[in-house]
């Protein structure tokens, strides 16, 4: 029983992650709460911001990207592309180098409605943040 004891979690180490995952829950329910009201759905701010912010710099990424950093199946992403491509808020301009690949950027609508929410969500981060350095 002694070595089942020693085995658990610290109070003090489970309150610091039960912190961090109501810091995260506050986190998506602001993020919900700020896509909405700039005209998003949640999934639609996440993949704008995923755009907005690849892993290149460039501001724009493939469904292949995409996909992979949602962890989420290509055929889902490039639905939820479509979807937000009709809506007005990403363009699709075909690569240079491979006729088969697509790049997905963010058009002036989409911009703006991804910087009102990106705005809103200032103290959201910031109190994820701090949640982050408690653990």
């Amino acid at each position: 029983m002694a070595r089942a004891q020693a085995d658990r979690p610290s109070v003090a180490d489970v309150q610091r992650v039960a912190a961090l995952r109501v810091a995260l829950r506050a986190f998506e329910r602001g993020t919900e709460r700020a896509a909405r009201s700039a005209g998003l759905t949640p999934q639609w701010y996440l993949l704008l911001l995923l755009v907005k912010g690849s892993e290149g710099g460039d501001e724009h990424a493939t469904v292949g990207e995409l996909a992979r950093r949602l962890h989420l199946a290509q055929s889902s992403v490039t639905e939820l592309v479509n979807r937000v491509e009709r809506a007005g808020f990403v363009r699709r301009t075909p690569s240079t180098l491979d006729a088969r690949v697509a790049h997905i950027a963010l058009t002036e609508e989409g911009e703006q409605r991804f910087v009102a929410s990106f705005r809103a969500l200032a103290d959201e981060r910031r109190a994820l943040r701090d949640a982050i350095k408690g653990i």
